[in-house]
């Protein structure tokens, strides 16, 4: 698949993935340096049912490969949003950059999850 020059010097679509890049990369490494930290070998990986008080067993706890996750997740977002983002850019321009925009709401959550998560061990 070639990508169009238009592609290339849409300075709107640069931006997001920039955008999207810093992310991907930024959170990746934030994971990263909060796992190297030596804290223990189990991590909270899920939290369940968060909403009720009562709820048993609220938080799943998992090992370094569960977290890890995270970090090949964005990778992944990074990937299939920009190749999302060249393919619908042919269709229309407006689509490819919805696909962009979305994939940066998704990576800042996944920042933002990550965070929560490893903040609680």
């Amino acid at each position: 698949m070639a990508i169009s020059k238009k592609y290339i010097h849409d300075h709107l679509v640069l931006l997001l993935v920039s955008i999207n890049l810093f992310l991907a990369l930024g959170g990746s490494i934030f994971i990263l340096l909060r796992l190297g930290s030596g804290h223990g070998a189990t991590y909270i990986v899920q939290c369940r049912d968060c909403s009720n008080p009562a709820a048993l067993n609220k938080f799943t706890t998992g090992n370094v490969i569960d977290v890890l996750s995270f970090v090949v997740f964005a990778a992944l977002v990074m990937v299939s949003n920009t190749i999302l983002s060249m393919r619908a850019y042919h269709i229309h321009r407006q689509l490819a950059i919805s696909v962009l925009g979305l994939g940066t709401l998704l990576l800042a959550m996944t920042i933002i999850v990550s965070n929560a998560l490893l903040a609680l061990r």
